[in-house]
């Protein structure tokens, strides 16, 4: 029994000082939505049983080690067992046990974070190669950033243009697949807790820039927020505004930036920088001038005529999603990039 007594004491250390390290190490993020409570409280269990099972395991092995090491002179054979119907029967039942209560609780999380709020505010949520956009249909606004009220459940609807993606804020804890195809949607609500700027990533590998596919998740007071909606819904119906202003703000949105520089600088595709109305070489070893037909054409039918250097990207259909007017604001944006008056 002191044996047994000895490893009891070792292994409670063990756990202590593991389960100490591991909820101190800032693992988690900070919680920054209601969702984020009950999650956490599930991770913190997690971490006291991997705690308790590294204790069990190392402390029973280094005991061992140490206490039943073989003597010197002895030449025998340690004794021979066979099995322990009894021990077999526990180390069965107990896991199993602590398989199905995990699997109750998990169950009774994702109910409860799931729980609808009839006043939730409804977000669309569009992932493509490699951006995101976000639309709020009831107030007829769309952004490249993500803004919601404190305190009011958002329910986001996922969809993609291209490939799997995943929409995951750390911050929130929640994470939902952003699928293409029609009927493939994804819902996920949130509650935002805390005041604060917090960033969306991809969490799902998605291509040769899934590392940056980020967008700004911004979380403000709910007077702050109608005042930015009407801002954006003034915006969206002006007809006096800058061309140039509504096709930066359309590229921002449509995702085109994600994959074009502006100032030049290496990037997925071409940079816009000096676009407008410069030579390009083609693939097929032509040449051709990037004017407004070329432009149009690039954007309704990427395929059509590809860049030299370029010819292993595949530029997502975005263009179908254009307006004739929001294509002229994209061409308006690109000619002031080049200073050029064609």
């Amino acid at each position: 029994m002191k044996h047994f007594f000895a490893v009891t004491v070792i292994v409670l250390v063990l756990t202590v000082l593991v389960g100490l390290g591991l909820n101190s190490t800032g693992m988690l993020p900070a919680q920054a939505s209601l969702e984020a409570g009950p999650i956490d409280t599930m991770f913190r269990f997690h971490f006291w049983a991997i705690a308790f099972l590294f204790a069990l395991i190392v402390g029973f092995m280094i005991y061992s080690m140490i206490v039943f090491r073989r003597k010197p002179g002895d030449e025998e054979d340690g004794k021979y067992i066979t099995g322990n119907t009894g021990l077999e029967i526990i180390w069965t039942l107990i896991p199993l046990g602590v398989v199905l209560f995990l699997a109750f609780w998990g169950a009774d999380v994702l109910a409860e974070i799931r729980r609808p709020d009839p006043q939730a505010l409804e977000v669309t949520v569009t992932g493509r190669q490699w951006s995101w956009q976000f639309e709020y249909p009831e107030y007829g606004v769309r952004s490249a950033e993500l803004r919601l009220p404190v305190g009011k459940q958002a329910l986001l609807t996922l969809t993609s243009t291209d490939v799997i993606h995943a929409f995951w804020v750390p911050e929130f804890r929640v994470k939902q697949d952003a699928l293409p195809g029609e009927g493939m949607e994804r819902e996920l609500r949130v509650t935002p807790t805390e005041i604060g700027e917090y960033t969306v990533r991809c969490a799902e590998v998605c291509g040769t820039a899934h590392a940056y596919m980020n967008a700004p998740v911004i979380v403000m007071p709910e007077e702050r927020f109608q005042a930015w909606i009407a801002e954006e819904a003034a915006g969206e119906e002006s007809t006096d505004r800058d061309p140039v202003e509504v096709g930066q703000q359309v590229s921002e949105e449509s995702g085109c930036l994600a994959c074009h520089s502006t100032d030049g600088t290496e990037s997925v595709g071409p940079t816009w920088l000096d676009l407008y109305g410069a030579e390009r070489e083609l693939t097929d070893g032509s040449a051709v001038t990037a004017d407004r037909e070329y432009l149009v054409e690039a954007i309704l039918e990427p395929q059509a005529k590809i860049v030299q250097g370029y010819e292993n990207i595949v530029m997502p259909p975005t263009g179908e999603n254009l307006t004739d007017q929001e294509i002229e604001a994209i061409l308006a944006y690109m000619k002031s990039l080049s200073g050029s008056s064609q």
